[in-house]
């Protein structure tokens, strides 16, 4: 299982989510989602989090964290450690009730920061859940146009702000924008490596800190590498097959088994080719 991203420091902003085991729903009904809420509150308010959207869906949740203090991993043990344990006994299970690790992924926040916020929301409605933004009462959304009172814990000044100083006007230009999603393009078009979502100038920074922190060993190998060409580029752009095994190889963005799947060989028979020098 590969690490999560490690990387924190002061007023970082994330994009995190977490699924259930195998899949499988995490909140089998309304009290387990409160209770979440009530564990996401009281990690928010403890480790000085800022809580920007949030989104509970059947089998996964959505988070978008401003950590002012460097302590994403602390906040996201306690979190699901905490649902888990409490959820377990209400229900009278054992054992794990999310798959793995959480997926966290560094966010440019004035960029992205209010197109994220959308996407968040917006989940329930992708799915098909409901068939109105405003009938889904487990997200950020409502609180943040203004439908229901906002929790202690959930930060909307931001998003608001960036439409107007008056509340009321930001409110009905918050749901516009929201509602006005149809046609965009998808926010993740300028994820990077699978960890940054930003510009280059972006991404060369946190890369940049990465380094300096010495926790570049914390990131998947497959997520730091440059993004590389599908198998079926780079074999119509080299001259040979094996040639082609060499370069996809070489790019270390794929196994030996995802290269001879694509080329029909076994992949021991890859790992000879990729060893080889020359034609």
């Amino acid at each position: 299982m590969a690490r999560p991203l490690r990387l924190e420091f002061a007023s970082a902003l994330y994009h995190i989510t977490s699924r259930g085991d195998r899949r499988e729903a995490i909140y089998e009904d309304d009290q387990d989602r409160m209770l979440f809420l009530d564990i996401l509150g009281e990690v928010v308010e403890r480790l000085g989090w800022r809580l920007h959207a949030y989104c509970l869906m059947g089998n996964h949740y959505h988070l978008m964290v401003e950590t002012p203090r460097a302590n994403l991993a602390a906040g996201m043990r306690q979190l699901n450690g905490v649902f888990t344990q409490s959820t377990n006994r209400r229900h009278g299970r054992v054992g794990h009730l999310f798959q793995g690790r959480y997926k966290a992924i560094l966010v440019e926040r004035d960029a992205y920061l209010l197109e994220l916020s959308r996407y968040i929301v917006l989940n329930p409605v992708r799915a098909g859940m409901v068939a109105r933004l405003a009938e889904w009462p487990w997200s950020s959304y409502r609180a943040t146009a203004g439908l229901d009172s906002i929790p202690p814990w959930l930060t909307v000044d931001w998003l608001l702000d960036a439409f107007s100083a008056n509340r009321s006007t930001a409110r009905a230009s918050y749901a516009a924008f929201v509602g006005d999603a149809a046609g965009t393009g998808s926010v993740w078009a300028d994820l990077k490596s699978q960890v940054f979502l930003g510009s280059d100038a972006f991404v060369a920074d946190m890369k940049e800190r990465i380094e300096d922190a010495g926790q570049d060993k914390e990131i998947p190998r497959r997520q730091w590498l440059p993004e590389a060409k599908s198998l079926t580029e780079i074999a119509a752009a080299a001259e040979t097959r094996d040639e082609a095994i060499r370069i996809a190889h070489a790019s270390g963005r794929y196994t030996l088994r995802e290269i001879g799947e694509h080329f029909g060989l076994h992949y021991s028979r890859v790992s000879r080719i990729a060893r080889k020098r020359g034609p």
